[in-house]
């Protein structure tokens, strides 16, 4: 059971506290109701680029690391299609100064040219070395834009090509900062050795006088259901085939994702699992494989990967993925497997309750999904799931007129 205490400041940010007395330390957690999906199709890849330049400096903290670095803390970043998230751990008795450092950029982020080019400079790098120049790893920028055809989703988070982020001005990041980056859009989560009393002093103090922007409301596109089965083979500077297929399944609120998530544990969670024995160890057919959801807010993905072994055919290595997920739709899966992957989903839970960073994050999540009090019933949901849930789940996502394949096969050098 995870404590917490929830208030709102008046300019509309969200601020949960949970109070462990067990550590010295303190994580303040900044998560942003910002992600790839609300980008303009004609300059993706936008909140990455913040995710960087909220670290370029302020107005008044040229060097957002150092101040942190001299009170013992550190920091880290991520962004999905979804959202944004911001995060430190520091000691205790240092707090404030986590608050005047999130709260300086929040309300005065430096924009300035050699910012820009500097961090502009780092995505597009990392756009050329993650995403370009490793094999498969273009593979979201080729299956993204197959499975979804009008939903924002269509588009990975570094975004769709790397003239967005070249041709990034100042004027575009500052009208992407204004509508995105303000109280109204955020949740602030402070976890650790602290007093919900000081943090509300402490939030109105620092947060309070931040104007709170216009609240952002999305009007995005839903993506049509899927009818045809959609394919796509590139041959490309790979070592080897490999295999992926995806399928659109519900998304983070829909019942039926507990269902999907538990499916995606039986074929490929652990050595037991369907796919590693049977078409990795016993037939032999595959070098890895595995499967797992994408877990986005609206609808996603479940995703089966794999890389067949040399001298085993394209052909024969996804007619036995096939099968295998064919199997799952007969009411084939047995009260021990359901029960082991329920056994695991808990025991994961539950050692996310032991750190304050984890629990920091899904504060701020669940707050973000609607209902933060999620935090403390989501193992039983899983719980809950029946064979018949699995039965009914796997008939509904596993057709091949739900499918988009994506194959990559080796070059042929000369």
């Amino acid at each position: 059971m995870v404590k917490f205490d929830r208030f709102v400041l008046k300019n509309g940010l969200r601020v949960l506290v949970h109070e462990d007395v067990t550590t010295p330390m303190a994580t303040v957690n900044v998560l942003y109701d910002v992600g790839a999906r609300d980008e303009d199709p004609g300059q993706t890849g936008f909140a990455h680029l913040f995710e960087h330049l909220m670290f370029g400096g302020s107005i008044n903290i040229p060097q957002y690391d150092t101040p942190l670095q001299l009170v013992g803390g550190e920091n880290n970043a991520f962004t999905t299609n979804d959202l944004t998230n911001y995060y430190l751990t520091l000691p205790a008795a240092n707090l404030e100064t986590a608050f005047w450092l999130e709260s300086d950029r929040m309300l005065s982020l430096a924009f300035n040219e050699k910012s820009l080019e500097v961090q502009r400079n780092v995505v597009c790098e990392e756009f050329k070395q993650r995403y370009l120049n490793q094999p498969y790893g273009d593979a979201w920028l080729k299956l993204r834009p197959m499975a979804y055809q009008e939903h924002p989703y269509r588009w990975a988070t570094i975004g769709k090509e790397l003239s967005h982020i070249e041709n990034a001005t100042i004027e575009d990041v500052k009208r992407f900062f204004a509508k995105h980056y303000s109280p109204q859009n955020a949740i602030l989560v402070v976890a650790g050795n602290v007093k919900s009393a000081e943090i509300e002093r402490m939030a109105n103090k620092w947060f309070g006088s931040i104007p709170g922007g216009e609240k952002y409301h999305r009007h995005l596109p839903v993506e049509p259901l899927q009818t045809v089965e959609r394919r796509q083979t590139v041959a490309a500077d790979v070592p080897t085939n490999n295999l992926i297929i995806a399928f659109h399944m519900g998304g983070r609120l829909d019942p039926s994702y507990y269902a999907a998530d538990l499916l995606s544990d039986i074929l490929s969670k652990g050595q037991s699992s369907r796919l590693y024995r049977r078409l990795l160890k016993d037939r032999e057919l595959f070098s890895e494989i595995n499967a797992h959801v994408i877990g986005s807010i609206d609808p996603g993905l479940f995703v089966v990967e794999g890389k067949p072994l040399p001298g085993v055919e394209l052909e024969r290595a996804e007619e036995a993925i096939w099968e295998e997920l064919w199997q799952l739709q007969k009411h084939d899966v047995l009260d021990y497997e359901l029960e082991k992957v329920k056994n695991k989903i808990e025991s994961m839970m539950e050692f996310a309750e032991m750190s304050i960073l984890d629990k920091a994050m899904n504060l701020a999540y669940y707050e973000l999904l609607g209902d933060v009090n999620q935090i403390n019933t989501e193992t039983e949901r899983y719980l809950d799931i029946t064979l018949e849930d699995i039965k009914r789940e796997s008939q509904q996502l596993f057709r091949k007129e739900n499918s988009s394949t994506l194959i990559y096969t080796p070059t042929k050098h000369a």
